[in-house]
């Protein structure tokens, strides 16, 4: 069966990363737990923060693993423990949240159950350039390859 995408387009060009990015949310949205809340915190910084009640900073990591923040927590059964009855269970956790290029994890506390993890956002500079147009009808002549482009490592260019 073929799959349906986006960016299957002749005029969208170099995005077949995004499409590997949503199949990553898609997978990562499916589990609930823990609860968090994303917000604004200036205008280039978000806060992540997660509902983690129960776990210690031992039981807990923080790290970015290909362009991904990754927030795990594993607790361990206390064996000394005999529990009349159990409603709050010892369970391990992965959260992966997809970051967009160049976004930092400046640090992460915890603080009354809720891990916080601080992101800040590069400020994206506005850029363009120029190409020059050359003559297409003498390819093949001076080192140009099919293209009518003259190699870099040449030097060679046409006035």
């Amino acid at each position: 069966m073929s799959r349906l995408s986006l960016f299957n387009s002749p005029l969208v060009l170099g995005f077949d990363h995004f499409e590997r990015v949503l199949d990553r949310v898609s997978r990562s949205a499916a589990d609930g737990y823990p609860p968090y809340n994303v917000e604004q915190t200036g205008a280039n910084q978000l806060r992540i923060t997660l509902a983690v009640a129960g776990f210690t900073l031992d039981e807990l990591s923080v790290g970015v693993e290909d362009n991904e923040l990754v927030v795990r927590g594993k607790q361990v059964d206390d064996e000394n423990r005999v529990y009349l009855h159990r409603g709050i269970a010892a369970r391990q956790f992965q959260r992966r949240f997809v970051l967009a290029e160049g976004i930092e994890v400046t640090g992460a506390a915890l603080a009354n159950g809720l891990l916080s993890v601080e992101l800040v956002r590069p400020e994206i500079e506005a850029r363009s350039r120029s190409v020059e147009i050359r003559n297409g009808e003498n390819r093949g002549q001076n080192g140009a390859n099919d293209h009518g482009a003259v190699p870099v490592e040449q030097g060679a260019r046409k006035g």
